[in-house]
């Protein structure tokens, strides 16, 4: 505002400078005083026109480059750059569909949308902490700061093209009225939530959470399983690992009129065409049958637990979702 406003009192002292020493009227001072600053070739005048000539164009050159320079500072530190990442950030929350939202980008959000990045799988993270939220768009994921219990801030992350919700703020309080809002905006979406205490974990399924992580809960017993069974914690690891590129665990969903629903396992011949071990199915009431019989029916709407590599459980997944001809 300083520079326009310099650039501005240069103009009209020029002007009423000319009008003095020219005599020459208010539109043609105004003119000569443009042609001055822009060091464009000027008329014949007097002795004391060329004088004031000379202090005009020092004046008028430096107000220039000082208005030309803080212009390109602002566009260059912020100031356009910042509007256009917003601009591309509001295109990309309207477009988003099929990802989960992350709400809260602590120690645990942050572990979650690495997980999701290296699987591809589009997220949006929501944080009200902008130091956070600066961490998280330098990590290559799609942020807003805001409170995620808001629903206006939830229908703008596109909730209702939602895969999931991740509730994973830094209190039981705030993740319950996180959960609470998305369940109310989406009744069929599917909540993920983390709980420090027993009794926020009963308040959480109350609130509408599919699933809730206690995170102390996991960490004793992933230990202890480690102490006992190392192997099998190996295992388990190698399976799950999504670096890994020989091995891996994955569900496959049974679509209604999949070429694989209402069929047996060894019917399927799933572990000659692709591959693949079944380790477990289940079924739509959620109901877990693990290392299932050959003879065991394949319902439309089972999970398939599988294990196999990747390339073939890609493959399946593909094939399980046609429709039957």
């Amino acid at each position: 505002m300083f520079a326009v406003a310099l650039l501005v009192s240069v103009a009209v002292f020029g002007t009423v400078g000319y009008t003095l020493t020219e005599r020459w009227s208010v539109w043609h001072a105004f003119y000569v005083t443009v042609l001055g600053i822009t060091t464009v070739d000027l008329p014949p005048m007097s002795r004391g026109g060329e004088v004031f000539t000379v202090f005009l164009l020092v004046a008028g050159v430096g107000a220039t480059l000082y208005t030309f320079t803080l212009l390109a500072t602002v566009v260059v530190e912020g100031g356009l750059p910042k509007r256009l990442q917003r601009r591309r950030e509001a295109r990309m929350l309207e477009t988003i569909s099929d990802h989960f939202i992350i709400c809260g980008y602590g120690r645990i959000g942050s572990i979650v949308a690495e997980q999701f990045r290296r699987q591809r799988i589009p997220h949006v993270v929501i944080e009200r902490d902008a130091e956070r939220v600066q961490v998280a768009l330098e990590q290559g994921a799609l942020s807003v700061e805001a409170d995620a219990s808001r629903e206006e801030v939830l229908k703008r992350v596109g909730i209702d093209r939602a895969r999931g919700l991740v509730a994973v703020v830094g209190t039981d309080a705030d993740n319950v009225y996180t959960v609470l809002s998305a369940r109310v905006m989406r009744p069929n979406l599917f909540i993920i939530s983390r709980a420090e205490t027993d009794d926020a974990t009963q308040k959480l399924k109350r609130a509408g959470a599919d699933r809730v992580i206690s995170p102390y809960q996991i960490g004793g017993m992933q230990i202890a399983q480690t102490a006992l069974r190392p192997a099998v914690v190996d295992f388990v690891e190698l399976a799950t690992n999504a670096d890994n590129i020989d091995l891996a665990m994955e569900e496959i969903t049974i679509a209604q009129k999949s070429p694989f629903s209402n069929v047996s396992i060894v019917d399927a011949n799933l572990r000659q065409r692709y591959g693949v071990i079944v380790i477990g199915i289940q079924r739509h009431d959620r109901r877990m049958e693990f290392n299932p019989e050959p003879d065991t029916r394949i319902e439309p709407g089972d999970k398939l637990v599988v294990l196999g590599r990747p390339d073939s459980l890609k493959r399946l997944e593909t094939d399980a979702a046609e429709v039957k001809v």
